[in-house]
C-alpha cells in the first residue's frame, strides 16, 4: 500500500492537472484499488504497469496531490480473477479502481465494479467490449481495437510515403486471446474499408500459452508475404523472432498493427539485435511534450534497469486522471468520483493525443498512435513525422547479416 499525503494543490513535474476554481475539502484518504497481472504469463507488462502506478503516486504526493491509498491486487494472469480481485478491493473500502491490463480480465473486473457502483479507470485494455457492453462505471483511457487499427493504417501509409515503397502482401499472425482476437476482427473489418493497398493473404492464430511457434512461423514464411503483422504478447513476440532467425525468414518488414511485446525491455534483452527494425503501431508517450523528459528521467533514476513504455505510461496517466477526479470531487464517495470522471478534461498529459475526455460510453476518443521501430535495441518513434525521433529503416536487414 502506498499512502499519499495531503497538500494544497498539484504542482511541479508530477502535476499535469491544473487546480479547478473550487475544490471541496477532502476529509480522509481515498482508497484506490489497482488490478494487474503481476504474476503468471502476463507478469512482465503487469509489473511494468505497477511501476507506472507507483511512480505517479509518489510524484503526485510530492506535488501536493489529494490523499490516496493505493491497494494492489494480482490476478495471476487469469481473466476470471478480475472480478475476484475487484470484489476484494471493494470490500477493503476502495471506492475507485484502476486496471486491469488484459481485456478479458478488465471485463471481468467491470462486472464487479458495475454491481457495486464503483468506477473503474481502465489503464490498458483494447477489446471493444470493454466500453460496448453498456457498463456505466467504466472509463477507458486506452484505444479500442478499431481505433488501434485506424491509427496503424495512418502510420503505415505515412511509412510508405517516407521510404517510397509499401509492401504488397501481408500475413497476419495473432494470439487468440480476447485482445488478439479483437485486433484480428478489427483488421478484417477495417482493412479494405480504409483502403489499404496491401493484400492480407493469410491469417494465422496461436494460443497465448504456446511455447513453440515453429509451425506457425513456417506457415507464415510459406505465404511469401512481404509483410509480417504479428499481434502478440511479449513472450510470444520473443518466440516469433527466434523462430524467424532459425528459419531464416526475412520479409520486407515486420509491423505489429497494435500489440504489446516488441517495445518492452524483456523483448529487446531476449533477442538483442535480432529484434531491431521490428515496427509496431501503438499509443505512446509524446517525446515532444515538455513534461515527458522530466517524467522519463525520474523513472530512470528509480528504475534504472527498466524501460518507460506504454504499460508504464498509461498506468501513470490513470493515476493522474483518478487524482484529478478525486480532487474535484473533494471526497472518496464513489458517486462523486464517478461524476467527476465524467467531466474530465485534461489537455496537458504525456501520452500522445488530444485532451483526455470521456464520451457517453466512457471512452477517451482522443488517443493518438505512433509507429515505433526498434533501433539499437531501443524503441524509437519514427512516425508521425511531427514527433519522430528517428527515420524508419526499410526493408528489414537479413538476420544473417546481424551476427
Amino acid at each position: 500500500m502506498i499512502r499519499i499525503s495531503r497538500r494544497a494543490a498539484l504542482a511541479g513535474a508530477g502535476a499535469a492537472l491544473a487546480a479547478p476554481a473550487t475544490i471541496r475539502a477532502q476529509s480522509a484518504p481515498v482508497k484506490v484499488g489497482v488490478i494487474l497481472p503481476t504474476s503468471g504469463v502476463l507478469a512482465v507488462p503487469g509489473q511494468a504497469s505497477r511501476r507506472g502506478i507507483d511512480l505517479a503516486a509518489r510524484m503526485l504526493a510530492e506535488a501536493g496531490g489529494p490523499r490516496l491509498e493505493i491497494h494492489h491486487a494480482d490476478t495471476a494472469s487469469r481473466s476470471e480473477n478480475g472480478r475476484v480481485a475487484a470484489e476484494r478491493l471493494i470490500r477493503e473500502g476502495c471506492t475507485v479502481l484502476i486496471g486491469a491490463w488484459d481485456s478479458g480480465t478488465t471485463i471481468s473486473a467491470a462486472q464487479a465494479a458495475e454491481a457495486a457502483r464503483v468506477p473503474l479507470m481502465v489503464n490498458i485494455a483494447s477489446a471493444p467490449q470493454v466500453t460496448e457492453q453498456g457498463f456505466s462505471m467504466v472509463f477507458r483511457n486506452f484505444t479500442p481495437a478499431n481505433q488501434l487499427i485506424t491509427n496503424a493504417v495512418e502510420r503505415i501509409r505515412e511509412l510508405g510515403q517516407i521510404v517510397g515503397e509499401m509492401p504488397r502482401t501481408a500475413v497476419l499472425l495473432h494470439v487468440n486471446d480476447t485482445f488478439g482476437t479483437a485486433i484480428a476482427q478489427a483488421v478484417a473489418a477495417l482493412w479494405t474499408r480504409l483502403g489499404i493497398p496491401i493484400q492480407i493473404v493469410e491469417t494465422l492464430s496461436y494460443a497465448v500459452t504456446a511455447r513453440d511457434l515453429s509451425a506457425e512461423v513456417a506457415r507464415a514464411k510459406a505465404t511469401n508475404a512481404e509483410l509480417l503483422m504479428p499481434v502478440t504478447r511479449v513472450n510470444d513476440a520473443i518466440l516469433i523472432v527466434r523462430e524467424m532467425v532459425r528459419q531464416d525468414y526475412v520479409p520486407k518488414a515486420i509491423i505489429g498493427p497494435g500489440s504489446p511485446g516488441p517495445y518492452e525491455k524483456a523483448f529487446t534483452d531476449a533477442v538483442g539485435r535480432f529484434g531491431d527494425e521490428y515496427m509496431v503501431c501503438v499509443p505512446w508517450h509524446n517525446p515532444r511534450n515538455p513534461r515527458t523528459p522530466a517524467v522519463l528521467q525520474r523513472f530512470a533514476r528509480e528504475y534504472p534497469n527498466e524501460r518507460f513504455e506504454l504499460n508504464v505510461g498509461f498506468s501513470f496517466e490513470a493515476v493522474e486522471i483518478v487524482a484529478d477526479a478525486v480532487r474535484r470531487a473533494g471526497s472518496g464517495d464513489p458517486a462523486a468520483i464517478h461524476a467527476a470522471l465524467r467531466t474530465t478534461d485534461i489537455a496537458d498529459h504525456i501520452m500522445y493525443g488530444g485532451p483526455i475526455r470521456f464520451d457517453e460510453k466512457g471512452q477517451n476518443p482522443n488517443i493518438g498512435g505512433v509507429m515505433l521501430q526498434n533501433q539499437g535495441q531501443e524503441p524509437k518513434v519514427v512516425g508521425p513525422s511531427a514527433i519522430a525521433e528517428a527515420r524508419a529503416i526499410y526493408p528489414l536487414t537479413p538476420f544473417r547479416n546481424r551476427r
